[in-house]
């Protein structure tokens, strides 16, 4: 039976698909195909990260046996419209949760005035000695820890580094992501994790981020506008920028039976939830760089959404 990796490899269309195979997941596998469902339990629910990743024609006996195995409190995050319609066929109750936003490099540019203050930041950095190198697997990752640590202090005691829905940059899968540094004669200041997206719109996932508090403007865009003329140099298609909860709200992406209750409740968190999760500084760093697509993800509950469901998805993400 072919791999997780192999699996979401030949079959994935989410942009977001790698972050399936972060550490701690389980996996539900197809046993006359090849299919996988990616899930982490919390309390007594059973989150599901994307849809059944698997050939057209078995996606919906995949997701059939994969209900049958999780039980009546599945949640399943991040899915995409064919899941969501697929889901929503199968009694579960469906809602957009966010977007996700991604750039096609073969149309790229950062010429015009609509990127003047982009391209400022970015000279601003360069001209402060910023420079940029990939780090390959097996090289002393202590300055990133730092970073980490650094990073994640300056956010306030009481926020914790997310997760599930994040991506990560350690592991055994190291080796099928890039790593890109910034330093500032010789000290690390930054670093980008890149992930592979594969299906329709194939390139890079800019998956995980951090700098140090004290970098100086413009480092972040420095170091990714780097990265995009490299990946850009190889011929890379697309370049994503993940998933981010309620942003790109909008009724028209809602699937027939989609809660009214569920989307006032994301809605109300899109205007007041940024204790929650950074939604509007992630999307503001997103628009930075003009998306050529904006893709509506979605949350899928089986049965009604409860606020139980809800709870657990937020103390899987490590928000709570």
């Amino acid at each position: 039976m072919p791999s997780a990796l192999d699996t979401l490899t030949e079959y994935s269309d989410n942009p977001s698909a790698f972050l399936a195979l972060n550490s701690g997941n389980e996996y539900f596998h197809g046993d006359r195909f090849a299919g996988t469902c990616a899930y982490t339990r919390s309390g007594r629910y059973v989150l599901q990260f994307g849809g059944p990743f698997t050939a057209a024609e078995h996606r919906a006996q995949l997701l059939d046996s994969f209900v049958a195995h999780a039980g009546r409190r599945l949640v399943a995050v991040q899915l995409q419209r064919q899941d969501a319609e697929l889901y929503e066929q199968h009694g579960f109750t469906v809602n957009q949760l966010g977007a996700s936003y991604a750039v096609d490099l073969a149309r790229f540019t950062l010429r015009g005035s609509r990127f003047v203050r982009l391209r400022n930041k970015i000279s601003r950095a360069r001209r402060a000695g910023l420079e940029v190198a990939e780090v390959r697997v097996g090289d002393d990752p202590a300055e990133l820890d730092r970073i980490d640590r650094d990073w994640l202090r300056d956010k306030g005691r009481h926020v914790k580094e997310l997760r599930f829905l994040v991506g990560q940059r350690t592991g055994d899968l190291q080796r099928h992501r890039r790593l890109f540094v910034g330093r500032i004669e010789g000290t690390a200041v930054g670093y980008i994790n890149y992930s592979p997206v594969f299906g329709s719109r194939p390139g890079w996932l800019h998956d995980l981020s951090r700098r140090l508090p004290d970098a100086p403007p413009g480092v972040m865009e420095a170091l990714n506008a780097t990265v995009i003329e490299r990946l850009t140099a190889e011929g890379a298609g697309w370049l994503h920028f993940g998933f981010t909860p309620f942003t790109g709200l909008a009724a028209e992406h809602e699937v027939p039976g989609a809660s009214r209750t569920f989307a006032r409740f994301a809605r109300f968190l899109a205007e007041h939830g940024q204790s929650i999760y950074p939604a509007a500084s992630q999307l503001e760093y997103k628009e930075k760089w003009a998306p050529h697509a904006v893709i509506p993800e979605y949350i899928a509950f089986k049965g009604k959404p409860r606020i139980g469901a809800v709870w657990q998805l937020m103390r899987a993400a490590n928000a709570l």
